[in-house]
């Protein structure tokens, strides 16, 4: 199955084992979102059999990629890119800032930092890096 998204720029995200699991938990976080495709190695690999291949899910309207890299590599995610969510309501934020750091790493605790009235910064627990804003 070919998974093709409409964007010319889609976030891609890749995992160690856990893409699955993670996109799974990303989709639970957010109204409307969905997986829209994925595609597991087989017995012939050249990932573990049943792992992600390939995946494409969409959150709040945008799509993105994800796999379970067969390559063991000596990097992983850095709070350098991080996906940044402009949360309609503090109720909206507070939950997503409570699921995103549980086992996580809190950057920036929830704050009014004079460039937003409520603003966090966390490493979730798969190591994806998230900005999470109220509007003033």
């Amino acid at each position: 199955m070919e998974i093709v998204s409409s964007q010319k720029v889609t976030p891609f995200l890749m995992f160690d084992g856990i893409a699955e699991e993670a996109m799974s938990f990303y989709v639970s976080l957010f109204d409307g979102a969905e997986v829209v495709g994925i595609t597991r190695y087989g017995a012939e690999g050249p990932g573990k059999e049943g792992s992600v291949q390939h995946a494409t899910f969409s959150l709040a309207g945008v799509q993105f990629m994800c796999i379970d890299s067969p390559v063991k590599h000596d990097f992983t995610f850095t709070p350098a890119v991080s996906l940044f969510v402009q949360c309609q309501d503090e109720a909206e934020l507070n939950r997503l800032y409570a699921a995103l750091a549980e086992r996580g790493t809190v950057l920036m605790p929830l704050g009014d930092y004079g460039f937003s009235p409520r603003f966090g910064w966390v490493n979730d627990r798969f190591g994806v890096s998230w900005q999470l804003n109220l509007p003033a």
